[in-house]
């Protein structure tokens, strides 16, 4: 893949990045199936993940028809990052094994690793053979949701589909790498004032604190609303406390230290 970021930083086309062979392999960070059990006996705060996570070479996998690669140039890490990584609340792996009997594709995924991150900026390097509206040279973000156009629940609202997933959690070939296969729904593009970390971390958080609170699908809030933001400088809580602020709404949050107190008050809470 190194190939592919001297390109990239090269500004090169998108044709000129569709001609580059792929490599057989690409760099990841992943846990292993066979070390689901390491951290038994142990309280949550013992749990390290520098002891489960690995970074080495694995195999790329073959593309669906709706689905793309990206050569990641960032990526961030969330709470079910850390979950993952110490195999909490479960282990991952039953989630692979699930998406792995539902189809040929699915099957992919249940792997003897799992390669983990829900959020990631960077550059399509291939599409399939069913994708419309990307092409190599796409400068994208990624967003997790991972959602099933064939079941009808997802229609109106993606988040009640039976076969809903987050990608990186409940599907393998996440975004901590530096190549990721994702479907093309899952691509947005890159706001060009942004650099690849800016834009990297901000789809799940942003996405689940708009949709809590702004979507038709939640709280609908409007101007004028009183908000009570529970962790309110966190990954949610912050981009919460931020809609709340630009919506109109009165702020109301809670968080433990002074010096996450003094951000939030920033934000426009009053202490």
């Amino acid at each position: 893949m190194q190939d592919f970021l001297e390109a990239i930083k090269n500004d090169a086309s998108g044709d000129d990045l569709a001609n580059m062979p792929l490599p057989e392999s690409y760099r990841a960070a992943f846990v292993l199936r066979e070390e689901t059990d390491m951290f038994e006996g142990l309280d949550s705060w013992d749990k390290d993940p520098r002891s489960s996570l690995h970074v080495d070479q694995v195999p790329i996998p073959e593309l669906a028809p709706d689905e793309v690669y990206v050569a990641v140039m960032a990526s961030s890490i969330n709470f079910n990052t850390v979950w993952t990584s110490i195999f909490e609340p479960l282990p991952t792996f039953g989630f692979l094994e699930r998406l792995g009997r539902e189809s040929v594709w699915g099957k992919r995924h249940d792997l003897p690793h799992h390669i983990l991150g829900s959020d990631g900026s960077g550059v399509v390097i291939r599409v399939g053979s069913a994708v419309r509206n990307w092409k190599p040279g796409d400068h994208v973000v990624l967003h997790c949701n991972y959602v099933d156009d064939q079941d009808p629940s997802s229609h109106n609202d993606s988040m009640k589909g039976a076969n809903q997933r987050i990608w990186g959690f409940e599907t393998n070939f996440g975004g901590l790498a530096d190549l990721t296969l994702a479907k093309a729904n899952q691509l947005m593009p890159k706001p060009s004032h942004l650099s690849w970390e800016e834009a990297a971390v901000n789809a799940l958080c942003a996405a689940t604190s708009y949709r809590m609170l702004v979507s038709n699908n939640a709280a609908r809030m409007k101007m004028g609303d009183t908000v009570l933001i529970w962790g309110a400088t966190g990954g949610l809580g912050g981009y919460a406390t931020q809609l709340v602020l630009n919506g109109g709404g009165r702020r109301s949050g809670s968080c433990r230290r002074p010096t996450r107190q003094s951000c939030f008050i920033a934000w426009g809470a009053k202490p």
